[in-house]
């Protein structure tokens, strides 16, 4: 057990502690993956059965290191006995052995984003409901939250308060909408991303024989990242441990930051509700990061009133203070930033690889990728286009998908005509209808047309009838071939090959696409090649793979001497020696949406504490004191985030051409502690916040409201940025507390501090 002698006292403490319910708060740069690994290692030699163990990771990339780590302690052979992966992987490998308990095929397929949103654009236009009211986001974002949170359609219909909601936000028909999302994917054989916990929650409740066998099997059951767990997995890990209680949970709810996807910090601060008789134990020494950057971040997260408390230490060296820039434009900003990054990289002898830009959404990324691009700087935006997104790909997919199982409507839609065969748009609308009338799927109809005459034209149907023989001859090849052989031979056979090689000499961009689908090729050979015996090579094995893939998990480019440029949230996980956290403004970050409650401020501040941890040896913090936003200059001041910082630990850099001297000679904070009503009280400078171009006045917090200015009465008229046009029905409190009721038709009714809500009065 010599690799315990890694461990300092408190993971020391956590790893051997295997018994009864745990729960294990992990500091930023605490060692928690280390933790987590050791542990699962000490039970094994401890004589617990790795068959008996499931393990939770934040991504498949992290479950397949960890076994790694594993293997080289206990042999890997035992390593991959154990249940380790993401929710969504591991618990769609027990839907596919009892999926026929709940009416689905073994190999159903599992739709992306983008196959959801194009199922409801097309429920959207069968309904001639408007596309602009039900757009496939945030239909789909509806549907979602409704999974997740555990609300069936049936239900969802049945119950006034959403309904209510439904046509108070103009869209009385999501109900609808709903229901026949789930309808069409149950006939198509397929199942989003939230089925896959919403369908697991249902075999669990509805099969008592299967939770009690996967109970007696989970016997330990051990979860990373709690604190980023929804609903309905907090439910399934509730289930799967209620009988021996040999639940771990690891976490940090000073990193809960994705609320937006449903994420409850609730489930760890309540974890000692559920589990009373549970141990604690607190990893509090940073490994990563300076004292600077730790004792920076220990400052802000201490303002938020939700957490567990710790003390977060490091016997690092106190290394350079955070940085402060600030600029006149969000154009300037970007300069400055990429020419510290080009002097330090060229006169400290460092790799661009070293460097991270943070931002808080993507769309800041304009004026450093033009500074970058201008000093030649080599850098990567991550969070876009992923390449299993891109369209030859997803086209090459559907056909491997349509091969495994053939009522997957979404990628029948997407090959039926790809390459061109002659079989028009109309022509597979009339199948559409007929499958809705007959009660079938599209598949059903093309292979039988004397059962399901369809009115289209004998070339048609003879063109169609080709095209199904062909997807048969693939299918029977499904479990007899190995992945990269029948890999190639649809490729080659559908015509895709074919089909973008005749576009090789057309150009750059025809170039890559044909490089992308060999790419593809040469992964799935890679696939076949590294699995273990005993393990299956099918092509549907590779293909439940590449569906389960995490934006982390994606293949690292060969060149990695990048900076690097990414959301903050996308930056979880990660660290980088020297990190730009840009754009540090008022109602950008934190951004303008949380202003409305403390529980939404709370979740920003976080972020921000997640950001700075991202840090190794320099932090750099900056804004700007104008940028365009929607076409309007606006003013800008910097964020209380800044403020929140004990000035001892700063370095307020304003550069010359900046316009301004040093903000750190005589300067006092301007923010106060945060009020038990949720809100701030903060004296404003002298910048103010608002659109230059803006006719109607709002209510902003540069104004130094002391109370609803005397304009402002119920009855009246408003626009809010976030909820737009409502109407005031109540107005309370005086001074700094005042609040007002406001009923948006598309979001219910709001209840707003004034001094933080933006609010334009639209009546004279």
């Amino acid at each position: 057990m010599g690799y315990l002698e890694e461990l300092n006292e408190s993971q020391l403490a956590a790893v051997k502690h295997i018994e009864g319910p745990t729960m294990v708060i992990a500091g930023a740069g605490s060692g928690k993956t280390r933790v987590l690994t050791f542990r699962i290692a000490y039970m094994m030699e401890q004589g617990v059965d790795p068959f008996n163990i499931l393990a939770l990771t934040f991504t498949n990339k992290a479950a397949k290191e960890m076994t790694e780590r594993i293997g080289n302690i206990v042999g890997s052979g035992e390593a991959r006995n154990i249940t380790m992966g993401t929710f969504h992987s591991v618990f769609s490998r027990i839907l596919r052995i009892n999926a026929d308990r709940l009416g689905y095929p073994s190999n159903f397929t599992i739709y992306d984003t983008q196959d959801s949103k194009s199922l409801i654009k097309d429920i959207v236009k069968q309904f001639n409901l408007d596309d602009k009211a039900y757009k496939p986001g945030n239909v789909l974002g509806r549907i979602s939250s409704a999974k997740n949170n555990l609300i069936s359609p049936e239900s969802y219909e049945k119950n006034p308060e959403i309904m209510m909601e439904d046509k108070m936000s103009k869209r009385p028909e999501m109900a609808r909408i709903y229901k026949t999302y789930a309808a069409r994917c149950f006939k198509a054989g397929a199942m989003d991303f939230d089925d896959l916990l919403y369908q697991t929650n249902v075999l669990l409740r509805d099969f008592p024989d299967v939770l009690s066998y996967y109970q007696q099997k989970f016997r330990y059951v051990l979860v990373d990242e709690y604190q980023d767990t929804n609903y309905a997995q907090y439910l399934i890990v509730k289930k799967l441990a209620a009988v021996y209680e040999n639940i771990c949970v690891v976490g940090d709810d000073a990193q809960s930051i994705y609320s937006f996807r449903g994420a409850n910090i609730q489930n760890i601060l309540n974890f000692k509700k559920d589990y009373p008789d549970f141990s604690l134990y607190k990893l509090e020494q940073n490994y990563r990061s300076t004292k600077n950057i730790v004792e920076a971040a220990n400052g802000v997260i201490a303002k938020n009133k939700d957490q567990i408390k710790k003390t977060v230490w490091t016997d690092n060296d106190g290394g350079e203070k955070i940085s402060v820039t600030r600029t006149l434009t969000d154009n300037e900003e970007g300069k400055l930033v990429t020419q510290k990054i080009y002097d330090k990289a060229k006169n400290e002898g460092l790799s661009y690889n070293e460097f991270a830009i943070l931002y808080r959404t993507n769309r800041q990324s304009r004026s450093f990728e033009e500074a970058l691009r201008k000093l030649n700087v080599p850098y990567k935006i991550y969070g876009g286009l992923s390449f299993y997104q891109r369209k030859e790909i997803k086209d090459l997919l559907a056909y491997f998908r349509l091969t495994a199982n053939h009522h997957d409507e979404e990628a029948l839609k997407r090959v039926i005509n790809y390459p061109k065969r002659g079989i028009g748009k109309t022509s597979f609308e009339k199948i559409i209808i007929a499958a809705s009338q007959y009660g079938v799927s599209p598949w059903d109809v093309i292979s039988d047309f004397s059962r399901y005459p369809v009115q289209i034209n004998t070339g048609a149907k003879n063109r169609i009838s080709e095209f199904v023989t062909m997807i048969q001859s693939f299918s029977a090849q499904l479990d007899r071939m190995d992945a990269d052989v029948l890999a190639q031979e649809i490729a080659r056979s559908s015509g895709v090959l074919k089909e973008l090689s005749s576009e090789k000499d057309k150009g750059p961009e025809e170039v890559e696409r044909y490089q992308n689908i060999e790419e593809l090729l040469a992964a799935i050979k890679e696939f076949t090649i590294s699995r273990q015996e005993g393990e299956s090579k099918a092509l549907s094995e590779f293909m439940l793979d590449v569906a389960l893939l995490t934006d982390a998990d994606q293949k690292e480019d060969e060149d990695r001497n990048h900076v690097t440029m990414m959301t903050i949230h996308s930056s979880k996980g990660l660290e980088f020696q020297h990190v730009y956290l840009v754009g540090l403004e008022e109602n950008l970050f934190p951004s303008q949406l949380s202003l409305n409650s403390r529980t939404e401020l709370e979740e920003e501040r976080r972020l921000f504490y997640v950001a700075v941890t991202r840090a190794k040896e320099t932090c750099n913090l900056s804004y700007a004191t104008s940028r365009f936003q929607w076409g309007n200059l606006i003013t800008c001041e910097p964020s209380r985030f800044i403020d929140e910082i004990d000035q001892q630990y700063l370095n307020h850099e304003t550069p010359a051409r900046a316009g301004g001297r040093s903000l750190v000679t005589g300067r006092t904070s301007r923010f106060s502690e945060p009020t038990h009503s949720g809100g701030l009280n903060r004296q404003m400078g002298s910048r103010s916040l608002k659109p230059i171009s803006s006719v109607n006045k709002p209510l902003g917090r540069s104004e130094k409201p002391t109370g609803p200015p005397t304009s402002l009465k119920v009855g009246y008229n408003v626009e809010h940025d976030r909820f737009g046009k409502g109407k005031v029905t109540q107005l309370e409190g005086t001074g700094d507390n005042t609040k007002a009721t406001i009923f948006f038709p598309r979001h219910g009714s709001k209840t707003v501090l004034l001094r933080f809500a933006k609010l334009t009065i639209l009546d004279s």
